[in-house]
């Protein structure tokens, strides 16, 4: 076979090669803490978009835990490594250290216990993303303040009846328990309301101004 049409076997190869799709912001953010050829494992993956989005251009051994059975369907039918499972109960099977990074977004305040989850995550990984909505942010304070009800903005969009979140934190919060189980936090980012990253500086400012929280995480 000459060298011609190899490389345009090639071609025609990376054509018919699905392409990644377009992830949220707080997603991209997480992908960007991942190194490549990481061994990931996703917590509460949903449709997998951002295993999918690690795996082709991080060419990461990404694994994934959905609690639906719709969210582990999307998943598997990418040709994804998921499984259905519960974060509340079945991350105590996994081996420590058995990943470099384990992945927990949007999900941590949908936990029946945030503290035993936190603790297992950094078990399981070498170093632990964890994103969640603030429930300090100054929206929410003032829908609170000026309306006496729990807010629905565009982060926390579910009626207080409808939502899965059962404990609402805020960046504050999420710190000081960090702190209470030995964890290093090696990177904290607020994330505003139009998706802009911010480096946290100030603890108080992100506190007020940060619509999510993103951190970097390790044990001590």
């Amino acid at each position: 076979m000459s060298s011609t049409t190899i490389l345009a076997s090639q071609i025609a190869s990376e054509r018919e090669r699905p392409a990644a799709r377009g992830i949220r912001i707080d997603l991209q953010l997480i992908a960007d803490m991942v190194a490549p050829k990481a061994r990931v494992l996703d917590v509460g993956c949903g449709d997998g978009a951002l295993l999918d989005y690690l795996l082709h251009f991080k060419q990461v051994d990404g694994r994934g835990i959905e609690i639906s059975q719709a969210g582990v369907n999307a998943s598997v039918s990418q040709g994804l490594s998921v499984i259905q499972g519960d974060a509340n109960t079945d991350l105590k099977d996994y081996p420590s250290d058995a990943f470099d990074y384990v992945v927990l977004s949007q999900t941590l305040q949908a936990t029946r216990d945030p503290k035993g989850v936190l603790r297992q995550l950094v078990r399981i990984g070498r170093h632990a993303i964890v994103s969640f909505p603030n429930f300090g942010h100054w929206r929410v304070r003032w829908h609170l303040l000026s309306r006496g009800r729990m807010p629905v903005t565009e982060t926390l969009s579910e009626s207080w009846y409808d939502t899965p979140n059962i404990h609402f934190c805020t960046i504050l919060d999420f710190i000081q328990l960090a702190r209470e189980l030995g964890i290093q936090v090696e990177r904290a980012v607020a994330i505003s309301r139009h998706g802009k990253p911010s480096p946290i500086r100030s603890l108080w400012h992100a506190n007020v101004f940060g619509e999510q929280g993103l951190f970097l995480l390790r044990r001590r």
